[in-house]
């Protein structure tokens, strides 16, 4: 098994200087829960092109900086390149930006949300069960795709994850994240990448969240597999 990591986000330097990728984060959070597989890091934001059909058999797509609404140069490839998957059906996970883009690609809608940047931890719902997760995204799924059901909401995001009718599904929160990665973040990010109001506050709330380190593999294990049955 073949799984492509998209990587979407850019990496500040030397603001990030010594801190891992996104990608790398992701392939470390799944790659226990999937021994049998082999991950490709493929650095869309830095240029490098779009894997073909043949290269893999699921894809994870990531998060990004940029919104579904912003003009790179890589973002209408990645567009097609979705549609091909669910023409193909090739397995795709989501996480944040990937749970946005998803959603507008097949026909729902994905813009700024009124509550705003969002960061640290919050509690999501899941069928009754109430799960901490590790937040930082300022966009929302505003429109669910006719393909899709809500498989999990916050009281601040009302569509947390996404399961399709095809081996597709996404979160918004980000089950890469880890709690010191985030501390270091909002420590060098304080006054750059978040205002010292948006840093103290993504700081206070990690320190009393309980996130597991496995939030959401089950998921991406099942699609990833073939087991994933849609409701």
């Amino acid at each position: 098994m073949r799984i492509a990591v998209l990587e979407l986000t850019s990496h500040p330097l030397p603001l990030l200087d010594g801190m891992p990728r996104t990608a790398q984060q992701i392939q470390a959070w799944i790659a226990p829960h999937l021994p049998e597989a082999d991950f490709d890091v493929v650095g869309v934001v830095d240029g490098e092109p779009l894997p073909n059909d043949n290269d893999f058999d699921g894809v994870i797509v990531g998060g990004s900086e940029f919104g579904v609404y912003d003009v790179t140069q890589w973002m209408q490839p990645l567009r097609t390149f979705l549609e091909r998957c669910r023409e193909t059906r090739k397995a795709v996970f989501g996480i944040c930006f990937g749970h946005q883009i998803m959603a507008d690609v097949y026909g729902g809608r994905a813009e700024k949300a009124e509550v705003g940047k969002v960061v640290g931890a919050r509690p999501f719902n899941f069928g009754g069960d109430n799960v901490d997760a590790f937040v930082w995204h300022q966009d929302q799924v505003t429109r669910v795709p006719s393909s899709a059901r809500v498989a999990g909401s916050a009281s601040h995001c009302p569509v947390g994850a996404l399961d399709y009718d095809f081996p597709a599904r996404s979160v918004q929160f980000h089950p890469e994240y880890r709690v010191d990665h985030l501390r270091d973040l909002f420590t060098r990010g304080r006054g750059d990448l978040l205002s010292p109001a948006e840093a103290d506050a993504g700081m206070s709330s990690v320190s009393s969240a309980k996130v597991s380190d496995d939030l959401a593999a089950f998921q991406a294990v099942e699609l990833f597999r073939g087991t994933y049955v849609p409701e």
